[in-house]
């Protein structure tokens, strides 16, 4: 066979295709149907739990193995003070805004981007848009009622639930699994003999009760991140540049996305770093680390870029984010965030929590430095301040160490419950004396790669279809990448009967036995079964005929290409495995 001529898919037909045929074919749809379904919940089939367990795969190979960082494996649900200290209590909010006719609920933002010019809306405040859907004349997508004047609010996404009978312990299911890093970092820094840097990985489930789920697993409310906190001294700490600094990347930066004539910029992870488009280092090393995986999974690097956060975007904890975004439909998704959180997160758990979210830093040699103390007089503060004299205590134990230069005066003032108490610097005997130390305990700044695995599935599969003639008959197929394809190998016998049945599932169970996930299948003519294998993504075919029986050999075909080649039988699970990683080609063959 060979391939004749090729015609391009349509882009506002795509994500329609790719839905079909995902449901057809077993990779994702729609959770709980006998029941009706429940919206942002999808269930992967066969297809797609191979496929999404490659890619997790492939992202343990390149983010942990090879940069030689540790993995774990957290609980979904977390007790009610770690969101408290992380910010997600407070700050993990989406625009809401109802309905007053149909009571349905929708993104704000979502609605304003949908029915204007306006890209990012997210990053806008609330009376900006509400101001948008005012001037714009925003009608309920759903019924056409008029939403002008009806207010947005904001809306928490984290699910809420008791850990235990009743509601003493609340909990929620965690909405990122970073936190279930950060909480264990305590006991993770012994893991790493306490030596910066150090790498955490962690694949797993995150939960978001999303507003408005939509466009299939694009936004859902369960979904699979893998995520890499980095933790790294900011001082000494320095990312191995060169080993991307050549890697050429696609970004649109804040500022050319806020010029009137903004554009794309292509340079490379060195130029990046040297003329300050990324600020990081650390963020640019793993940009170029990121972009030769995306590709290495199959995603569309013409339909692919890095675009930085706009001021309004950035979330709580972030300094400074990118985000990898793909091409799907005419529209661009964002499938990993860059994030440097500097010390934001240790530095909460430690003020929240009884335990110390530092790390001692020796010295290469001891230092002689000054030191300031205090020791509070109780016996002043207490008939002074009562029930709080205890609080005063540990605000002055705080401010001298963050300004010794307070007690300079008469009095020195610290905050305790968000009241001024006022202290004579008389009574809580200020000193300064020189210390030999030997070391100290520092803050470790953190860089995190996060991948949502769901979007990227879906990107993969969105990308890799495309269609073709061979031999005069238009065929659909999946461009995937051997490494993430579902199946490694079909296996066929020409026709079932002569024994060529039994060879052929001799020879399914060999490639079994070698590691290679095989789909066997004796349905139809050997044409049709090529096709429900190409639609699928199986990267090779082998068909077992009349000259196997003679000289022990196979047709191995291509899918791609549609090349076919003879294979010795015995040589058949090298060979395959030599195909699926690149070592040799059909045409070697």
């Amino acid at each position: 066979m060979s391939e004749d001529d090729t015609t391009a898919v349509p882009t506002d037909e795509e994500l329609e295709t790719v839905a079909e045929l995902s449901k057809r074919r077993g990779f994702f749809f729609p959770a709980s149907r006998a029941y009706g379904g429940v919206a942002g919940f999808y269930t992967y089939g066969p297809e797609g739990a191979a496929l999404k367990r490659n890619i997790e795969d492939a992202w343990r190979d390149r983010f942990v193995t090879q940069e030689g960082h540790m993995e774990i494996s957290a609980p979904d649900v977390m007790p009610e003070p770690v969101f408290e200290a992380s910010g997600h209590l407070d700050g993990f909010d989406d625009m809401i805004i109802e309905c007053p006719e149909c009571g349905t609920s929708h993104r704000a933002d979502h609605v304003v981007e949908d029915a204007t010019p306006v890209e990012e809306a997210e990053s806008l405040p609330i009376p900006e848009v509400e101001a948008l859907i005012e001037e714009y004349d925003l009608d309920c997508p759903v019924c056409g009622e008029s939403l002008i004047d009806v207010p947005v609010e904001e809306f928490n996404l984290m699910f809420e639930t008791n850990i235990g009978p009743g509601t003493s312990s609340p909990g929620y299911l965690r909405p990122e699994t970073a936190q279930g890093i950060f909480v264990e970092f305590p006991q993770l820094k012994q893991y790493a003999r306490n030596q910066l840097p150090f790498g955490v990985a962690q694949v797993g489930t995150a939960w978001r009760n999303e507003i408005s789920p939509r466009r299939a697993l694009v936004r859902v409310r369960e979904f699979t991140q893998a995520e890499l906190e980095h933790f790294i001294d900011p001082e000494t700490d320095e990312p191995p540049l060169e080993r991307v600094a050549d890697v050429e990347l696609t970004l649109y930066p804040a500022d050319e996305q806020e010029a009137e004539d903004g554009d794309y910029l292509t340079m490379t992870v060195r130029e990046a770093v040297e003329e300050n488009v990324v600020a990081s280092d650390w963020v640019a090393y793993y940009l170029g680390l990121a972009r030769d995986w995306y590709e290495r999974v199959g995603v569309d690097m013409d339909r692919f870029r890095y675009r930085q956060h706009l001021s309004g975007e950035l979330a709580h904890y972030a300094a400074d984010c990118w985000d990898a975004e793909a091409e799907l439909g005419g529209d661009w998704v964002e499938i990993t965030g860059f994030a440097y959180r500097s010390d934001y997160d240790l530095s909460k758990h430690g003020q929240y929590s009884d335990e110390e979210f530092t790390l001692f830093k020796q010295y290469d040699e001891p230092k002689t430095v000054e030191r300031a103390t205090v020791d509070p007089d109780m016996s002043v503060l207490g008939p002074e301040f009562g029930g709080d004299a205890g609080a005063v205590q540990d605000a002055l134990y705080d401010l001298v160490e963050r300004d010794p230069g307070a007690f300079e005066d008469d009095t020195v003032e610290v905050e305790v419950d968000g009241e001024p108490c006022t202290v004579d610097t008389a009574d809580v005997n200020f000193t300064r004396e020189e210390v030999t130390e030997s070391g100290e305990h520092i803050t470790p700044h953190v860089v995190e790669p996060s991948f949502g695995i769901g979007r990227i599935v879906y990107t993969v599969l969105t990308h890799a279809y495309d269609r073709d003639v061979v031999d005069g008959e238009e065929r659909a197929y999946l461009g995937l990448p051997a490494e993430v394809a579902p199946r490694a190998v079909g296996v066929f016998p020409l026709m079932d009967k002569d024994g060529l049945g039994e060879r052929a599932r001799e020879v399914e169970t060999d490639l079994r036995q070698a590691g290679l996930a095989v789909f066997y299948d004796d349905s139809g003519n050997i044409g049709r079964r090529y096709r429900r294998q190409d639609e699928v993504g199986t990267p090779y075919c082998v068909t077992v005929d009349y000259d196997t029986l003679e000289d022990d050999t196979v047709t191995v075909r291509e899918r791609d290409s549609t090349e076919q080649a003879r294979v010795a039988v015995e040589e058949l699970p090298a060979t395959l495995t030599a195909l699926r990683t690149g070592s040799t080609d059909i045409a070697d063959l």
